[in-house]
């Protein structure tokens, strides 16, 4: 069994954020794979949704918890699925990334981002796979103000490039699962 995570924050005001890619993907995959309508599991405070991707079983997971206890969430569902690290996929924004790029990594440090961090720290290694979702300005203009560039709101423009994005991570999905 494999466990999908979006990370991203739960309350109504960040939907469509930078920061809530990770969840705006996870949407995506549960349309395409046609997985069960999300349900609130009081234990690891997180959305989950079961179904298969390429056959084998899949949960996909929304934690509750805010982005920065994110590892919270995580480390109680791998301990309820009974799953080892190497089996959980993390999709996350990345603000060092130009919008439109992604990058999958395994086994590497959170790179300044707080969910990834306190993922590493709850499950005390981080031999997990990332899919970084990038959401820097193409022109690579100094970010100033990170926390109001991740929780603004993408623009339609962007939506746009994003919805292209997930159908990549979908296809790179496909192959990792």
């Amino acid at each position: 069994m494999k466990l999908i995570i979006g990370l991203g924050n739960p309350e109504k005001e960040y939907t469509d954020t930078r920061h809530n890619a990770g969840f705006l993907i996870l949407e995506k995959l549960l349309a395409t794979f046609e997985f069960a309508d999300w349900n609130f599991d009081k234990k690891s405070n997180a959305l989950i949704s079961k179904g298969k991707i390429n056959k084998k079983r899949t949960a996909l997971a929304m934690p509750q918890t805010y982005m920065n206890n994110s590892g919270v969430a995580v480390q109680a569902l791998l301990n309820f699925y009974k799953l080892k690290p190497e089996n959980l996929i993390v999709i996350h924004d990345d603000k060092d990334i130009p919008l439109g790029e992604t990058r999958i990594q395994t086994n590497r440090g959170p790179a300044g981002h707080n969910g990834i961090k306190s993922i590493i720290e709850h499950l005390g290694t981080q031999n997990f796979t990332r899919i970084r979702v990038g959401v820097a300005p193409k022109e690579q203009e100094k970010i100033k103000d990170t926390a109001g560039f991740v929780l603004g709101k993408f623009t339609a423009a962007e939506k746009k490039i994003l919805d292209t994005v997930a159908k990549n991570i979908i296809k790179e999905i496909e192959t990792l699962i």
